[in-house]
């Protein structure tokens, strides 16, 4: 006279079970008490689905399924009066029979029920949280109450890209992601009414179906958002900030808002080099370097319209937000020219430096960001050249201009002055602004321009007849190079110091030489005062 329930097998996770009133859908097979079987919703393919206690069922159905979890089995034994009774159900069901259900609840909802969000992660910093119209990125795996599959971004190995909030998702999702942080996971449990109803999807998704999305939170943004900056290490000292127009060397690592890593200029050991404001970046880079000093650290945030767009490029995905941390090693500007900083000046600073000038200094050569190049102290032993010669970079040339012995100066020299695009291969990177600190020890007062040889005193009227020592009209290379070498020697002339001796006089040599056949006769030689007159009256 009473149903006979026997729980064959109870899951351990029991959140919820049926009441009268709760819509399920389950699978059974009904059988006579021999075993015959008289019906089974697994040769219909599909569940059976109805309200509890509103009599959609027979009695003892009804009174079976209360209390029933999902996926709890239950075999349940009716009598004819909670059945079918005296009548039967015309060639299916015999008057009076006993009934034998063998049930698996998969699904289970109320028409009262709400979307409900469990947290099961939530990262420490949450800056931010999705709010109607945000664009989010986010994997999912979807299941039914029962556990069974039924899509998974994870599979296809791409985030479901969406506007929440606008009726791109389904009611319960739009509902079920508001007020996520990017890293937080979440169990969003949608009932049909807010899902695909009394329909389903007509694919995979059945009708009637409670939803579960297992989300994590990958990226956020809206399409109002600019760019957003993070200041993480200012320098104390910041005399210039990048302007429109500024060439730019930095290192960054770049990645996703969930942390991943898709690029870095650390892994190539090279800075990214670039003018800033001209469009040679992307938007929000742009605009994120603007303003920044040499040394400074800082977090640019660049939204997708700012970045890479919908279609995203490499190893970045479409719509994705970006995060740099850049660090800032030099910049400088095309129009910008040697800075000079004297630090020490002697107070009886009368000669000066100028162009010909034979300069013995020391130095320690460094990058904007303190990195130091090189350093004569390191090497015991000054640096000398020739001023104006050529001998340095021209940005160094001019930075020991006008200088006095004792004097210590930093001269900052850019790359347009320096050593360009290029650089010099394992030494000084492309494009890099140069730091000299610079003491000049010595300083040998050269010749005016255009000389290479001057006279201390008087010449003598008969020059070529003393160079020419055997008289015989014709002065060659060694007579020549012997004459000068005595004038030197002997304090009546002097060469132009920092030159190598035989180069020279070689090239003095050479001067004379105007028919260039290793001679010089009487007709060829002049000095220079002469030349010059001669242009002078030709003119």
């Amino acid at each position: 006279t009473e149903i006979g329930v026997e729980r064959r097998f109870v899951p351990e996770s029991c959140p919820r079970a049926v009441r009268p009133g709760d819509f399920v859908r389950y699978h059974y097979l009904g059988s006579f008490p021999d075993g015959t079987r008289f019906d089974s919703s697994y040769d219909r393919g599909s569940t059976f689905n109805v309200f509890v206690g509103k009599g959609q069922l027979i009695a003892g159905m009804d009174q079976a399924l209360v209390g029933m979890c999902v996926n709890e089995r239950r075999f349940v034994k009716i009598p004819p009066k909670l059945a079918y009774g005296s009548e039967g159900v015309p060639g299916v069901i015999p008057p009076n029979a006993v009934l034998h259900f063998d049930v698996l609840l998969i699904d289970l909802w109320n028409s009262e029920d709400e979307v409900q969000v469990e947290t099961y992660f939530k990262p420490e910093k949450c800056p931010r949280t999705v709010q109607v119209s945000d664009f989010v990125r986010y994997h999912y795996n979807g299941t039914f109450l029962d556990g069974t599959l039924f899509d998974s971004s994870h599979n296809r190995m791409r985030t479901y890209d969406t506007y929440v909030g606008i009726g791109w998702l389904i009611p319960g999702m739009d509902q079920g992601l508001l007020g996520m942080c990017v890293g937080e996971k979440r169990i969003i449990t949608i009932p049909p009414f807010l899902a695909y109803g009394e329909d389903g999807d007509g694919k995979e998704i059945p009708g009637q179906a409670s939803l579960v999305f297992d989300v994590v939170l990958l990226d956020l943004h809206n399409p109002k958002d600019g760019i957003a900056i993070e200041n993480q290490l200012v320098p104390e000292s910041c005399e210039r900030r990048s302007q429109t127009g500024d060439f730019l060397r930095y290192h960054y690592n770049g990645t996703l808002l969930d942390g991943t890593l898709f690029d870095s200029s650390y892994s190539r050991n090279r800075t990214y080099d670039t003018y800033v404001g001209k469009g040679y970046v992307i938007a929000g880079m742009d605009e994120g370097l603007l303003g920044v000093c040499t040394g400074e650290r800082r977090r640019i945030i660049i939204p997708p319209h700012l970045g890479y767009g919908e279609e995203g490029r490499g190893k970045i995905p479409g719509s994705a937000v970006l995060v740099f941390d850049i660090h800032v090693v030099d910049f400088h500007n095309p129009s910008d020219s040697v800075s000079i900083t004297v630090h020490y000046k002697p107070s009886n600073c009368t000669v000066l430096s100028k162009k010909g000038d034979y300069l013995k200094y020391h130095y320690n050569a460094s990058l904007l960001d303190g990195t130091l190049l090189d350093s004569t102290h390191s090497l015991g032993k000054t640096y000398n050249i020739v001023l104006g010669s050529g001998q340095v970079v021209l940005g160094m040339d001019m930075g020991l201009q006008d200088m006095c012995v004792g004097e210590r100066r930093t001269v900052v020299i850019p790359p347009h002055l320096g050593y360009g695009e290029d650089g010099v291969e394992g030494e000084v990177p492309g494009s890099a602004v140069l730091v000299f600190d610079i003491e000049l020890l010595e300083l040998v007062s050269g010749l005016p321009e255009g000389y290479m040889f001057v006279w201390n005193g008087e010449v003598s009227p008969n020059l070529f007849e003393e160079i020419d020592q055997n008289h015989d009209g014709e002065v060659l290379l060694e007579e020549f190079s012997e004459y000068i070498q005595t004038q030197v020697e002997t304090g009546k002339g002097k060469l132009a110091p920092g030159f190598d001796f035989e180069k020279i006089v070689k090239n003095m040599f050479t001067n004379q030489d105007r028919d260039g056949n290793g001679k010089v006769t009487a007709e060829e030689f002049k000095l220079k005062d002469q030349e010059a007159k001669e242009e002078h009256d030709e003119l």
